[in-house]
């Protein structure tokens, strides 16, 4: 059995939550899924909430499912951090698309010079991030985790998860539209976190509340507008600080 303790369970224009992400526990390991601005405080505010301290210090290996700012705005602070403070590099776990883009679109901009000694030193990829390779075929091995990936249905290359340890499993949408294909993927896990939204690029509740009342028992949602309120109880809310086992 592992837990999943939920951090940020907003979508990206929230006022009242954090950006959805997560953290996968398992003797003692932590896999971080997601990185939204203020991820630092992300953590502060998440071990207030369930009574367990969480720093940035605990996080070694991350998973960044897609690069809309959202689930990784607070990537540049915490490499950062690790680097300056702990001397550490971040194990960082990405598909391929993901990995081709977020150093030269996405970071560089921000991390990519140094100022040390009078003098401008350029940086890569390599002086912040191992780089942990993702694999869309079959599993990939992080720490206790086996992890499967998915594409998602959205506007940029997106990974959902179905993640595995100690004869358990837990499954992620990611950002979706509505996918049958993807329900059947996540399905066989014990715990699913489903994104929820107004539609457009996102799912809507209407969509998951047609689901089984078997699959919606072990469903919580993720990344909802501040305003959203379930119309009924089909299916429940995950609240930020939450600590679920698997």
């Amino acid at each position: 059995m592992f837990e999943v303790i939920a951090l940020g369970v907003g979508d990206a224009f929230s006022t009242r939550h954090h950006g959805s992400s997560f953290l996968l526990s398992e003797a003692g390991f932590i896999l971080a899924v997601d990185c939204p601005a203020d991820y630092r405080k992300t953590l502060q505010d998440a071990s207030a909430a369930n009574g367990r301290q969480i720093s940035a210090e605990d996080i070694s290996h991350m998973l960044i499912t897609h690069v809309h700012g959202d689930h990784m705005n607070g990537l540049e602070g915490l490499a950062l951090y690790k680097q300056r403070f702990e001397k550490k590099r971040l194990r960082l776990a990405l598909t391929p698309e993901v990995h081709a883009v977020i150093w030269d679109q996405r970071l560089a901009a921000g991390i990519g010079l140094r100022w040390e000694n009078g003098r401008a030193q350029k940086l890569g990829f390599e002086d912040f991030f191992e780089h942990l390779p993702l694999s869309w075929d079959g599993e990939n091995k992080i720490g206790p985790f086996r992890v499967r990936l998915r594409r998602t249905r959205h506007m940029v290359p997106a990974s959902a998860l179905l993640v595995q340890a100690g004869g358990r499993s837990f499954g992620y949408s990611c950002d979706t539209v509505f996918d049958p294909e993807l329900i059947r993927f996540l399905e066989p896990a014990d715990l699913i976190f489903h994104e929820v939204g107004a539609g457009g690029p996102h799912t809507t509740y209407a969509e998951l509340a047609s689901l089984p009342e078997s699959l919606r028992r072990k469903m919580r949602l993720i990344h909802y507008p501040d305003d959203f309120t379930p119309p009924d109880g089909a299916l429940a809310l995950l609240q930020e600080g939450e600590t679920l086992a698997v």
